[in-house]
This record gives C-alpha cells, sequence and structure tokens, in this order.
C-alpha cells in the first residue's frame, strides 16, 4: 500500500451531539471541549495511519471561526498531513450541523503532532 493510500485509508470522522453540559455561558461548545474531541479523533487517524503506539506532543494553530451551540450535531475529520521519521501531523476540521437543517460549516480547525513510541516510551520510527 502507497503512503497515499495509508492516508485515505486512516481518514476518520467521528459524529457527536451538542448537549447543554458541554456549553458555556454562550450556550456555545467549550473550546476545551472541542480541543478534547479534536486530540482524539486525531489520535485515532494517526494510529489507525502507523499502527503503533502514539503519543500527542503538541498541537498547532487551532482556529475557531464559527460558534458551536447545543442542540447542533458536529463531524470531526481528521486526515494525516505529513509523515515524518518518528513523527507526524493530523490535521482535524470540525464541521457543525444544525439538527433539523441542512446547513453544514466548518467551524474549528487545528492541527496535532504525534510521535510514534516503544515500551519503552521513546521515539520509534514510523512504519510507512
Amino acid at each position: 500500500m502507497t503512503i497515499e493510500e495509508k492516508i485515505k485509508a486512516s481518514e476518520t470522522r467521528i459524529f457527536k451531539a451538542v448537549f447543554p453540559n458541554t456549553t458555556n455561558h454562550y450556550d456555545t461548545l467549550f473550546g476545551g471541549t472541542a480541543m478534547m474531541m479534536m486530540d482524539e479523533v486525531a489520535f485515532i487517524c494517526a494510529t489507525r495511519f502507523s499502527r503503533q503506539k502514539m503519543v500527542t506532543v503538541s498541537s498547532d494553530r487551532i482556529d475557531f471561526t464559527h460558534p458551536i451551540p447545543a442542540g447542533s450535531i458536529v463531524e470531526l475529520v481528521a486526515t494525516v498531513s505529513h509523515v515524518g521519521n518518528t513523527s507526524m501531523k493530523v490535521r482535524v476540521d470540525i464541521f457543525v450541523e444544525q439538527m433539523y437543517s441542512e446547513l453544514r460549516e466548518k467551524a474549528v480547525s487545528g492541527e496535532f503532532s504525534f510521535v510514534a513510541v516503544d515500551e519503552q516510551k521513546r521515539p520509534t520510527p514510523i512504519r510507512k
């Protein structure tokens, strides 16, 4: 399998409903909750690509461009954007949909960096 085929096969999508217990006083999704969901889907994507133990080492710029109100549906889409020797980057976009409407917009985007680790938790080469 080529690296392009592995990237395509490892793309990960998760859907979630936004309930009031995950929102702030503006009735929109907490930024920290969005980042937690993004890290989770990025981790799954990185693991699906490498089939190795992966750890998050950083998150790059995260842009919140559209509020995510309670009562909406979000789709998180994670895609490997770069593969190095022991590390990789995963881009995550969150799309928001109104429950009873066809409207769908990109609300948040960011990138997460992961490192493959061995049994001693030391960096190890990513199997490509």
